[in-house]
């Protein structure tokens, strides 16, 4: 018997932060609405999985764009009264202290700016004056202005900054932290990252992302919000310049008035029924990461080591671009999620290295080749990480690696590209009437950024039409 199709308002695609934050935003004002979502646990590139008795987080090193409770005009107050989410619910620790380490030069930062301001004076006091002018235009620059063409951070910042190393230091963690183009960014992506990194600063919940996505999936339910989970979406029937229907793996069908996807643009192409090869167009990301999860029998601190995040080059040029080898060891992130500030001590002390890696090299590998390998690189990123920091390689007791591939498998990137297209679509349109993108592809990066750009996707193509 062939059933009939089921009717929402909303379908959403996508059980990440940006899918959930437009559920939410869309449930609370009474519209029906339905989350799919392929796989068995939610999150998308922020999840978590338990393996060997540990408990770990995909994705989250730190959530960006802290600020103490009350502040006003923030992007993480601005969410949580869109969402109707108290501070307190997020349990946010914020971090101890950072720092961008290049050879000869480290530049530290706390969730102070003006700690971060006279760092940069004290290390580059010839930009000293360029800096505080930077900053001020920064300060004023409307990155949310969906009307502003793209244009380059690197040209932009270049007028007020002479210094490369100067340069290269701001850039690393912004590029680490939220860039899909090599080696460049929008500058209105530039003007987000900076603000959310060094103007307001990073924090953590002593659970990790379990307490984001437990706070978050609650709200969505509460109000009235479905969930399908391990339910693919096989094609989207498109009819009149519509999507008319959703048509799942296991066959069944499913109507909406819109559709809201956070798999990313070329991904949600190449799911419509008239796709065309190649018709995307240049929007295949190239820029993916290794990521290794070393388990110690020590606390960082007792071996020394007290930074909560620290981004590194070995090379006074960063080198943000896809690598020729599997891994450039040449830089990377070394996250301590134990050197926030809390109460008391995480039960598990551990290190986590993330680095550039080729999606290319590691899905060409042959099967019986690819632990090997995992095991490989990862020495000798950390032959890299420990003349930065102590040694932690002795107190090891598990460690777990992830690829290009792995981030393929979950998340269906193309080239398993974490930060997704090199170009955004801000307004969240595409040439269909009622299908719509939030999320990576729709520009804002970060589970701050990501929860935003669901909740304005939500506001500009659903709510305020109605």
């Amino acid at each position: 018997m062939r059933l009939e199709p089921l009717n929402y308002d909303v379908i959403i695609i996508g059980a990440g932060m940006s899918g959930l934050g437009a559920g939410i935003r869309l449930a609370h004002y009474g519209k029906k609405v339905c989350i799919l979502d392929r796989h068995y646990l939610w999150g998308g590139l922020n999840s978590f999985y338990r393996l060997k008795g540990y408990r770990f987080d995909v994705g989250l090193h730190a959530m960006t764009n802290y600020v103490p409770r009350g502040t006003r005009n923030a992007p993480l107050t601005k969410l949580l009264r869109q969402l109707r989410i108290d501070y307190d619910e997020f349990d946010l620790r914020p971090q101890s202290m950072s720092a961008t380490w290049f050879p000869g030069k480290r530049l530290r930062y706390t969730n102070e700016f003006a700690f971060f301001e006279n760092e940069v004076a004290e290390n580059f006091p010839h930009q000293a004056d360029r800096f505080r002018s930077l900053v001020k235009h920064v300060l004023a620059y409307d990155a949310l202005d969906l009307s502003v063409p793209e244009f380059s951070a690197r040209k932009a910042v270049a007028q007020y900054l002479s210094d490369p190393l100067l340069v290269e230091m701001l850039f690393c963690p912004l590029f680490f932290y939220g860039s899909a183009v090599e080696n460049d960014m929008d500058f209105g992506q530039f003007v987000i990252m900076f603000k959310s990194i060094y103007c307001e600063g990073l924090a953590r919940p002593p659970e990790g992302v379990r307490r984001v996505l437990k706070v978050l999936l609650d709200k969505y339910k509460s109000v009235g919000g479905e969930l399908r989970m391990k339910t693919g979406v096989a094609r989207l029937d498109v009819e009149g310049g519509q999507v008319r229907g959703v048509v799942l793996e296991n066959g069944e069908v499913l109507q909406a008035t819109k559709v809201i996807s956070s798999a990313g643009y070329p991904e949600t192409m190449r799911l419509l029924s008239d796709y065309v090869p190649g018709s995307e167009g240049e929007t295949h990301g190239q820029l993916s990461f290794v990521e290794s999860i070393d388990v110690l029998t020590k606390e960082p601190r007792e071996l020394g080591y007290e930074l909560t995040i620290q981004f590194f080059s070995t090379t006074e040029t960063f080198h943000y671009q896809k690598p020729a080898e599997p891994v450039d060891v040449r830089s990377g992130v070394i996250c301590c999620p134990n050197n926030f500030v809390y109460e008391r001590p995480l039960e598990t002390p551990m290190m986590r290295v993330t680095s550039l890696a080729n999606y290319d090299r590691w899905a060409a590998m042959d099967a019986g080749d690819y632990p090997a390998e995992k095991t490989r690189w990862h020495a000798r990123v950390l032959d890299e990480v420990v003349k930065i920091v102590p040694d932690f390689r002795p107190w090891v007791k598990f460690t777990d690696i992830f690829t290009p591939t792995t981030v393929r498998k979950f998340t269906s990137h193309v080239n398993g590209a974490v930060y997704g297209s090199p170009i955004k679509f801000k307004t969240g349109r595409t040439h269909l009437e009622n299908l719509f993108l939030c999320g990576t592809d729709q520009g804002m990066l970060g589970i701050v950024g990501a929860l935003l750009s669901g909740i304005s996707m939500a506001n500009m193509h659903v709510l305020q039409e109605a």
